[in-house]
């Protein structure tokens, strides 16, 4: 027989799973395209006007490489959160930031400390480099901040991780308190702060930037607000050091010649930055009346999703979701304890919040056996 060469210890002990099955999965399987797609938390309302005729303008220079440096796309956003170009490092999306964190602080064995239902795929990447996971459970659907902290202190851990505005569920904390938790942490705990969706929430969840912190790591996106999510590119802000070595290993041909461009142009747009999210918040406010309507709770939103209580348990909740994908409808929702009630759904046009309103009703009633 022939044998195939072992992989390392950490790999080979991982499951063959993803943090995600996506819509195009779900389609495949089905045999269908969903018609409402409102479960993944992009934006379809698309990037600017301004960033599509860019991108259209330069389709015929992709036969180059990308600029390694990513330098003007640095320079953009050191301009736009006025700090310093050495400040900024730009990578495939936060997930792909994620996982140079992942290598850059944890150990095999290293404790790592998260909240229990928050994003998994910086899970997957801890569980990439042999990391403990800790998890702390959310409190009155918030991320716990001093049952994070209470956790990395009990366990030295070399990191943790919060997202502020917070995905699955929706919620925030203001600025004030995300100070005195980063004023709190230990020297020797790098703080991940997952700002994916900071531009869509209220200016008072984010603090003010402040690069001279070592041990604080701000991460943004062009998926969210900026409608940009197909093209897989974000930025982390730090502190110069701290910057300098993720220059020692992240993938410097990583981040297309597209991206890069696309990146530039959506962050001198800011006008239409605007006008999106007031569109977001028009259409928070319609999920939250359509779930009013069929007597479910929706939940507070500082992001482009509005979490709903169905307000039973998770196995409930579930049939509803489960309903509604048979339906054409692609949500998602939370898995984890006491979340798990709720589903999740990502504002859409509003031909998609057509379809949800048409057929939320009919999935309830299969829900409830009716």
């Amino acid at each position: 027989m022939h044998q195939r060469p072992p992989l390392t210890p950490v790999v080979g002990a991982l499951p063959t799973t993803v943090p995600f099955v996506g819509p195009e999965a779900m389609e495949r399987e089905r045999g269908r395209p969903f018609r409402a797609r409102i479960g993944a938390n992009e934006s379809s309302f698309g990037p600017s006007p301004r960033v599509i005729a860019r991108m259209e303008s330069i389709a015929r220079d992709m036969w180059m490489y990308c600029d390694p440096d990513n330098f003007d796309l640095k320079v953009a956003a050191a301009a736009h959160h006025n700090v310093k170009v050495e400040n900024v490092v730009v990578g495939e999306g936060i997930d792909g930031l994620l996982g140079l964190v992942a290598r850059m602080y944890v150990a095999p064995g290293d404790a790592v400390v998260t909240s229990l239902g928050a994003y998994p795929t910086f899970n997957f990447h801890i569980a990439s480099v042999g990391g403990r996971l800790v998890t702390v459970p959310y409190a009155d659907d918030k991320e716990d901040l001093d049952g994070l902290l209470r956790a990395v202190e009990r366990e030295k851990a070399p990191l943790v991780y919060l997202s502020n505005p917070d995905n699955p569920m929706g919620s925030w904390w203001e600025a004030p308190d995300v100070i005195r938790f980063i004023e709190a942490l230990p020297q020797t705990t790098m703080l991940v702060l997952d700002e994916a969706y900071g531009e869509l929430g209220p200016a008072s969840a984010l603090p003010p930037i402040d690069v001279s912190r070592l041990n604080v790591v701000r991460m943004r996106t062009f998926s969210k607000a900026y409608g940009l999510a197909g093209i897989r590119c974000g930025y982390a802000l730090a502190e110069e050091e701290v910057i300098r070595d993720f220059e020692k290993i992240r993938n410097h041909y990583g981040v297309s010649r597209m991206a890069q461009i696309a990146g530039v142009e959506a962050l001198a747009d800011q006008d239409y930055l605007k006008s999106v999210v007031e569109r977001v918040a028009a259409g928070r406010r319609r999920i939250a009346a359509i779930a009013e309507q069929n007597g479910l709770k929706p939940l507070r939103s500082a992001t482009n999703f509005v979490t709903i209580d169905c307000g039973q348990d998770g196995a409930f909740a579930l049939k509803i979701m489960q309903a509604l994908l048979a339906r054409d409808v692609f949500i998602r929702k939370p898995m984890a304890p006491r979340l798990d009630r709720c589903i999740r759904v990502s504002v859409g046009l509003d031909h998609e919040l057509d379809i949800f309103a048409e057929e939320l009703p009919g999935a309830l009633a299969v829900a409830r056996g009716n």
